[in-house]
């Protein structure tokens, strides 16, 4: 049988890489050397996930559970920055709850059209435009894009409903159902003919609510028998609960009492979702439904049950939904119980929330350092978001690019926690979770073999020289005239003193 709804899937998410920058020099006819111009790499493609109503189910994830973002595109020269990646917006019903695989919650989609960034995109890396500075005029270097989160999260359905609808299998939930609202569920005179919740809107005079039909429940259901375990999620959220009897079955051993005792100790050992703030089942509000009293041993066991039921504090309606029998008594029963719940959770919600705040500790660095025992021998490892981003973001074939990380290290003050914590020269140093670690021997003030060559991110053809000022020049530009006019007085002052011809006279002789 070919699978057509499915309300739990296992997601494989993968957000796209951030492009790498680039190092770019600008090169112009007469000026070869314009300074840096590398642009930055763009953004990777974020994995979201967003309410959407034309959704209902979770088949299409179930077919295809691996998705992946866009990558980022790398930066180009003359300071072109690299396109970000598309991102990925997966639509999911109304009523998903989104958890990691230990089965924590992330997150509630409960409105319409919310969004969750379920896998953020890495960041694009800086070109040598965006890391020069006053200090640093022609980095000959780029950053790296940052790789995308990769995340595994379980999608489940619940169902926001509210009333649900709960019984034996065949117990007429479906036809209910049917006569109630305009939803048109499968029935049939056989068992488990309903194998998806069935959603419908009634209307009970001025309100209107949504009614669920819940598939058949049958003992040990919060165990997984039947399809129980599967589908009892679909009522967490329904604020009533009606249990649909079943007053004309013909199998041996049931009665309305022992069917509602049955499915009553399902609903008191399903346990709900406490970070969801639903109250355990069993504490919901309840109404007891008699069906089938169309037929006539049915209804007399139906009266007959009835004091009994109301003896326990329960509503009870004798119905019969072929017939059409005590149906609208039924519907506004439910739409007063439906109209109360609302009105609780409004109250709930107009209610201040209290905010708390935890600033940051004005001792936390940011980063921590570890000393720890390997296979090895002793190690120590270096932890936190800013150190292990840097490592991601650095090109170890670039020595320039290395000192820079050195740098960045040593003003955020890993240097000085590693002698802290006892390490000398020589050390295995460790920067990173286990799975994409960098291991590197420590050298203090580590330095590369650019800064033999200069200060690091400075290029002597582009380094300041004494430029003379327009007043200096002109003052220069006097200096040369008066010289040249006091040279020439003197070669004037000369010829008329007769210097030049007692020379030319002395050569003839």
């Amino acid at each position: 049988m070919a699978v057509t709804f499915v309300d739990r899937v296992v997601l494989h998410l993968s957000a796209g890489a951030g492009g790498h920058g680039v190092a770019s020099v600008k090169r112009e006819k007469f000026k070869p050397l314009g300074g840096p111009d590398g642009g930055n790499g763009g953004r990777g493609g974020s994995v979201i996930l967003r309410v959407d109503p034309s959704a209902t189910t979770l088949l299409d994830y179930h077919r295809h559970p691996h998705r992946k973002a866009g990558n980022g595109a790398p930066g180009a020269g003359d300071e072109r920055n690299g396109a970000d990646g598309e991102d990925l917006v997966l639509a999911v019903p109304q009523g998903t709850v989104v958890k990691d695989r230990s089965g924590q919650i992330i997150v509630d989609l409960v409105a319409m059209g919310t969004e969750h960034v379920i896998a953020a995109g890495g960041r694009g890396g800086l070109g040598n435009k965006a890391l020069s500075s006053a200090r640093r005029k022609a980095p000959g270097f780029a950053l790296l894009g940052e790789p995308g989160e990769d995340v595994e999260v379980v999608l489940e359905l619940k169902s926001l409903a509210d009333v649900a609808l709960i019984g034996f299998p065949s117990a007429g939930k479906s036809s209910l159902v049917s006569v109630l609202s305009a939803a048109k569920p499968k029935i049939a005179d056989y068992p488990f003919t309903t194998l998806v919740p069935n959603l419908g809107v009634v209307t009970a005079g001025s309100s209107r609510f949504t009614i669920a039909d819940v598939p058949g429940l049958i003992p040990g259901a919060h165990e997984g028998k039947g399809l129980g375990l599967e589908f009892l999620r679909h009522v967490e959220r329904c604020s009533v609960l009606v249990h649909v009897i079943d007053c004309a079955t013909l199998e041996p051993g049931r009665d309305p009492m022992s069917d509602l005792d049955v499915i009553e100790n399902e609903l008191s050992l399903y346990v709900p979702d406490a970070d969801l703030g639903g109250r355990p089942l069993a504490e919901r509000t309840r109404i007891v439904v008699l069906n089938k009293a169309d037929v006539p041993e049915a209804r007399e066991l139906a009266e007959m049950v009835k004091p009994d039921l109301e003896a326990r504090g329960l509503e009870v309606f004798i119905v019969s939904a072929v017939a059409h029998q005590g149906l609208r008594e039924l519907t506004f029963a439910m739409a007063r119980h439906v109209e109360d719940a609302r009105k609780e959770i409004e109250a709930e919600a107009a209610m201040p929330k209290r905010v708390v705040l935890r600033p940051r500790s004005v001792d936390d660095k940011g980063f921590t350092v570890t000393r720890e025992e390997g296979p090895e021998g002793v190690f120590y490892r270096v932890t936190g978001d800013r150190p292990v981003r840097w490592v991601r973001q650095t090109d170890f074939s670039n020595d320039e690019a290395v000192g820079y990380l050195a740098d960045r290290l040593g003003r955020l003050g890993v240097e000085e926690e590693l002698f802290k914590v006892g390490a000398v020269a020589g050390d295995t140093v460790v920067i990173g979770a286990t799975d994409d670690a960098v291991v590197f021997d420590w050298e203090p003030t580590l330095q590369a073999g650019a800064e033999l060559l200069g200060s690091r991110g400075t290029d002597l053809r582009l380094s300041e020289s004494a430029r003379p000022t327009r007043d200096e020049k002109r003052e220069a530009q006097k200096d040369r005239y008066a010289a040249r006019a006091a040279t020439q007085e003197e070669l004037e002052s000369e010829r008329r003193s007769g210097l030049w011809h007692l020379a030319a006279d002395e050569d003839d002789a």
